[in-house]
C-alpha cells in the first residue's frame, strides 16, 4: 500500500513539473485564459457574428463607411491625449488638426476628409503611452468579450475608456449605450473577414491571437522599431 502510495505521489509530482515546465512565461494564467476564450469564441458566434454579419448585409456601404469614419473620428481625440503624454507633440497637433476637420468639413466625421488632405491618422492608447515610458505588458490576459489584452494593457483600456473616450462624456444615458452598442457591432462588422481567416487557418486559434497581439502590441508601442528582444517572443 506504501509503495503504492509512493509511485502515486511520484507520478503527480512528475505531472506538475512537466506542467510548470510547460508554461509560456508570457501567458501564466493560459489556462483560464483558454477557459474564457472559448467562452467569448461561443458567444461571438451565437450572438455577435451573427448581428454584425446582418448590420454589414443591412447597411449600405456609404452608411457603415460612415459609422466607420464617425467612431474613427472619436477615437482621434483618444489618440492626440496620449500623443501628448508621450511628448508626441507633432504628431499631436496633426491629429488635433485631423480631428477638427473631420468634425467640421467631414460633417462630424461623417468623411474622412483629413485622409483626403494628406494628414496621417495615427492610433495611440493608454497601454502604448505605459509601454512607451517603460512598463512592461505583466501577464497575457483574455478578457470576456473584449479579447486578448495584457495586465498593462487592462489599465490602458480603463483609462481611456473612462477618462479620455468623449462618448463617456454624454450626459444622455440611452444616448451614451446606443453609441457604445453601435461602436461594438461597427468594430465586429469590420473584424469579420479576419475572424473567419482565423478559424479556417490557424491549428491553435487561442495561441495564434495570443502570439500575433503581444507582436502586435509590441510593435506598436515602439513605432514599428520592434527587436528581436524586445517583439514578445523571446522567453
Amino acid at each position: 500500500m506504501k509503495s503504492k502510495f509512493l509511485t502515486l505521489i511520484t507520478i503527480c509530482l512528475i505531472t506538475l513539473m512537466t506542467g510548470c515546465a510547460s508554461v509560456d512565461n508570457r501567458d501564466p494564467l493560459e489556462a483560464i485564459n483558454r477557459g474564457v476564450y472559448k467562452f467569448n469564441d461561443v458567444s461571438d458566434k451565437a450572438v455577435f457574428k451573427p448581428i454584425a454579419g446582418a448590420y454589414k448585409a443591412v447597411m449600405p456601404t456609404p452608411v457603415r463607411t460612415g459609422v466607420n469614419n464617425f467612431f474613427a473620428n472619436l477615437k482621434t481625440l483618444v489618440t492626440t491625449v496620449n500623443q501628448v503624454l508621450q511628448f508626441k507633440f507633432n504628431k499631436a497637433a496633426e491629429s488635433a488638426g485631423r480631428f477638427v476637420i473631420n468634425s467640421t468639413i467631414g460633417i462630424a466625421g461623417l468623411f474622412d476628409v483629413a485622409s483626403k488632405q494628406g494628414i496621417p491618422q495615427y492610433k495611440e492608447d493608454f497601454g502604448q503611452t505605459l509601454g512607451y515610458w517603460g512598463m512592461g505588458d505583466g501577464p497575457y490576459l483574455m478578457l470576456p468579450f473584449f479579447g486578448p489584452s495584457s495586465l498593462r494593457d487592462v489599465t490602458g483600456l480603463a483609462t481611456d475608456a473612462y477618462a479620455f473616450d468623449p462618448i463617456m462624456y454624454v450626459d444622455n444615458v440611452p444616448v451614451r449605450n446606443s453609441l457604445i452598442v453601435t461602436k461594438f457591432i461597427d468594430a465586429r462588422a469590420e473584424m469579420l473577414p479576419g475572424s473567419d481567416l482565423l478559424d479556417e487557418a490557424a491549428l491553435d486559434p487561442y495561441s495564434f491571437m495570443r502570439d500575433a497581439y503581444l507582436q502586435r502590441r509590441a510593435n506598436q508601442v515602439a513605432d514599428g522599431a520592434v527587436t528581436k528582444k524586445d517583439d514578445g517572443f523571446d522567453k
